[in-house]
């Protein structure tokens, strides 16, 4: 074994490690308030809101991420004519893909607020977007955080699926420098041990929030 393979690979490691932290900040930073818009969507009382979201939750949470990243990477430039690249496909197709889990799990933490806080935000003369607003969210955030960094966690761990359409994101670069090197064992153990240390400390921080909820 050659653990040399990494120290002289390491600036090109790192590198890929950003791509896969800027696709995933980027996609809870889109997908999220998506999602929020998306659960409201749900909690509608509007049939003409309410199903186009309901058949956007379930369409998107029945079918695999991988599927979902082919669709926008091999169909998209053919509508419009032109490639928009791998980052690009993925992003689009990672925010369209969470964002129906961020809704399933902002729909439920504000139906876990009981409708006794709605209607006492509406005795004091609220309306229902301030209700929503100053009373039913604050409490629903607090119950959804590690809902919320578990997803993110899983968002994180999904980059590696954008290996497929060649994103040179952190597996995708060690898969690369493998072949390379023949150094596969070193450079997979390294690969785990950086997903298990950012990965279990997610977990830490969501296992924490739990106890404090």
């Amino acid at each position: 074994m050659d653990w040399t393979v990494i120290p002289k690979n390491l600036q090109f490691l790192v590198e890929g490690l950003f791509i896969s932290f800027k696709l995933a900040a980027l996609t809870l930073a889109i997908a999220f308030p998506l999602g929020g818009l998306i659960a409201l969507g749900r909690l509608s009382s509007n049939k003409w809101i309410y199903y186009p979201a309901s058949v956007f939750v379930h369409t998107l949470r029945s079918n695999p991420l991988i599927l979902i990243i082919f669709w926008f990477y091999f169909l998209v430039p053919i509508i419009i004519g032109r490639p928009i690249g791998d980052f690009l496909s993925a992003l689009i197709a990672f925010v369209i893909f969470f964002s129906a889990y961020f809704a399933e799990i902002i729909r439920s933490g504000i139906q876990s607020v009981g409708t006794g806080q709605k209607w006492a935000g509406y005795s004091i003369g609220l309306t229902h977007l301030q209700t929503m607003r100053y009373v039913i969210l604050p409490p629903a955030l607090k119950r959804m955080v590690p809902l919320l960094t578990t997803q993110t966690i899983l968002i994180f761990q999904a980059t590696t699926v954008a290996f497929v359409i060649g994103l040179s994101e952190f597996f995708r670069r060690i898969t690369l420098v493998a072949e390379r090197t023949l150094q596969t064992f070193e450079l997979f153990i390294f690969a785990a041990i950086v997903y298990l240390a950012i990965c279990y400390g997610g977990s830490l921080l969501s296992s924490r929030l739990e106890v404090k909820k």
